[in-house]
């Protein structure tokens, strides 16, 4: 089962006493430092919970599923998420 944005919002609001408005709000605010740090190539990191990065993916040689025929993708970028030590804990039941 899988969390949605408003059910985690109401969730943080219920555990730290603040309204909805409020909580959605600085949730914003941290996808926004998220994505312009991350933008600029810069890793965001939550000691112990989170990291985040933007790595760079090399240009390759793939194939067409319908024609078989080989094309060039060019180098680009992706996200990284990595899992810091408390969140591998509590995935692990420890």
């Amino acid at each position: 089962m899988a969390m949605n944005r408003s059910e985690l919002v109401a969730a943080v609001a219920e555990k730290s006493g603040n309204s909805q408005a409020a909580v959605n709000g600085v949730l914003d605010a941290v996808f926004e430092v998220f994505t312009s740090q991350v933008s600029q190539g810069e890793k965001v990191t939550i000691p112990g919970w989170l990291a985040v990065e933007r790595t760079k993916r090399a240009a390759r040689t793939g194939r067409n599923p319908q024609t078989g025929a080989s094309i060039e993708i060019p180098e680009g970028h992706s996200v990284k998420l990595t899992a810091g030590s408390k969140l591998k804990a509590a995935a692990s039941g420890e």
